[in-house]
């Protein structure tokens, strides 16, 4: 299996509802406008494809100068734990390495906190960080 990793935010609606469907994120796909037009938005989409199927993401807002502010990192289920995560991460992190500022939020899971601090994030209760978030 070869993955190509694209840059680009034209992303077929259906497989983009399919790859937040398959990884619970049903919140997203509510509204599959709202979600298309926020990739629109963003400031840098990277996808990852097995062929002509998207198997990954990753979606990143913020002004790319002093911060940038990983909103989505997600992977079909059924290609998780073959360093995708990883290779979009780390695309992301050597394009905006001259950020100072590279955060995200994320509910506690399993693995999740390895995954980013392998990638050199610093968890908010750890350190001399703070993080506050106000949802809906």
């Amino acid at each position: 299996m070869t993955i190509q990793f694209k840059e680009h935010k034209n992303i077929n609606i259906q497989q983009l509802e399919n790859l937040y469907n398959d990884v619970g994120w049903y919140a997203y796909t509510k509204d599959m406008q709202q979600l298309e037009q926020a990739l629109h938005h963003s400031l840098d989409v990277i996808s990852a494809w097995d062929n002509d199927k998207l198997v990954g993401l990753i979606r990143i807002v913020g002004d790319g100068l002093t911060i940038v502010y990983i909103q989505d990192i997600l992977v079909l289920n059924h290609y998780q734990n073959q360093g995708i995560a990883t290779k979009l991460m780390t695309k992301i992190l050597q394009k905006y390495q001259h950020v100072r500022q590279k955060v995200l939020l994320t509910e506690e899971a399993p693995d999740v906190r390895h995954f980013y601090e392998k990638n050199g994030f610093e968890s908010c209760d750890q350190g001399n960080l703070v993080a506050f978030a106000k949802l809906l």
